[in-house]
């Protein structure tokens, strides 16, 4: 058999097994996929956009810790700031204060002699959504997209941000670097835990839920809200849900604004009803496609009526829902198709009118520092910028 049809097998090969185990895994993953429901709660929050600001914050919160310490990222990187975090992690692990650190599989970018380190330390560590057979290519593609941190069990994080410089305002092409990161004190927090040791027990294979060490007493905080973890195809209801409850607003931020057939179709449905709806997403890319993906839907949206804006002053990378300034959607999830159907996602819904007027105060300084797009914006102007557009729509659900 010559070279030729060598290839031509194994391209056969891969056209056969590659959707297979895609679909196969994907219903497996539906039928045993976790689902934590959490109660609405009151807690003290606060909006933290810049990077320094949160490492300074973050990092005093940890120095201070007495008990133990949780974190997932879905990215830690190998730079002076992910080094300057991980080696608080082992100094904290060395003081006798308890360690774990959770990372996805495919996000993070540690080296072994890293992790090494840091179990020779002390801390705790463990990958998240490791590839696994049968179905290889599926179970490579499902993320632990969320970012939690929880200390001594009463204060948490999460949100948009990573550990890595260009999330520190140290990347030459995307600084500054624009997210929304919460932090809570609180009922809350309580929940942050629960997810955060539900992850675990399924990456590491041990059960902390029940250890009362881990759930200290909290108080009430100002802000009501409700955790919202989703996979598979939660989170597609969840926004489809809002989208179709809202009647005069809809502002949607986020850096890949790629959604689903049905999220598409009723935010067009809001516009026909008189629905204000504004998109807010970065003029910049960080990752190839992306851009060129969400093109021909800003383009219908804004051939409806929506109002699209592209933001200037470095990388957009938060993600924000408002509904008639009533509800407030801040977490992990990008308006995207990989949030919607693949990535392990957090989100917190607030129901707190202080907050949502502080949100919307922040956004629409973002709004200031980008610019409203026009069609002409948007459209490719050449055979090359068309072809991205239609490699980039044939790969949406997994950019």
């Amino acid at each position: 058999m010559d070279f030729g049809w060598i290839v031509f097998w194994i391209a056969a090969v891969f056209a056969v097994w590659v959707p297979a185990d895609f679909f196969l895994g994907r219903a497996q993953h539906l039928k045993k996929m976790s689902k934590n429901h959490f109660p609405a709660r009151k807690s003290d929050m606060e909006l933290i956009t810049r990077g320094p600001d949160l490492f300074a914050d973050l990092f005093s919160e940890i120095k201070q810790a007495k008990q133990h310490i949780h974190i997932l990222f879905y990215i830690i990187k190998n730079d002076k700031i992910s080094q300057e975090f991980l080696e608080l992690l082992k100094k904290k692990a060395q003081e006798g204060v308890e360690v774990r650190l959770l990372v996805d599989w495919v996000g993070s970018g540690l080296k072994r002699k890293t992790i090494k380190a840091l179990k020779a330390s002390g801390v705790a560590f463990a990958y998240s959504n490791t590839p696994r057979l049968p179905f290889l290519f599926y179970s490579s593609q499902v993320r632990n997209h969320r970012k939690i941190t929880v200390i001594d069990g009463h204060t948490g994080y999460l949100g948009g941000f990573n550990i890595g410089k260009e999330y520190n305002d140290q990347d030459k092409k995307l600084s500054p670097w624009r997210d929304y990161h919460l932090k809570m004190k609180g009922e809350g927090v309580r929940d942050l835990q629960i997810e955060f040791l539900s992850d675990w027990r399924r990456a590491a294979k041990i059960n902390l839920l029940h250890n009362t060490a881990y759930f200290p007493v909290v108080e009430k905080g100002a802000s009501r809200h409700q955790l919202i973890p989703t996979e598979g195809t939660m989170l597609e209801k969840l926004i489809s849900d809002l989208i179709e409850r809202s009647r005069t607003s809809i502002l949607i931020g986020s850096p890949y604004f790629i959604p689903s057939r049905k999220v598409f179709s009723l935010l067009r449905a809001a516009i026909k009803r008189g629905v204000a709806v504004t998109i807010l997403v970065p003029l910049k890319a960080d990752h190839i496609l992306v851009k060129e993906a969400s093109h021909p839907y800003l383009r219908t949206l804004l051939k409806d009526g929506a109002d699209v804006y592209q933001y200037l002053k470095g990388f957009y990378h938060a993600k924000v829902l408002i509904v008639d300034d009533q509800i407030c959607d801040i977490g992990t999830a990008n308006f995207d198709k990989r949030s919607m159907f693949l990535n392990d996602e957090l989100n917190c819904m607030v129901y707190d009118p202080a907050f949502i007027k502080k949100t919307r105060q922040v956004i629409a300084e973002d709004l200031l520092d980008s610019r409203q797009a026009s069609l002409k914006d948007l459209s490719p102007v050449s055979l090359l910028l068309s072809i991205k557009e239609t490699a980039a729509k044939t790969i949406s659900y997994f950019l």
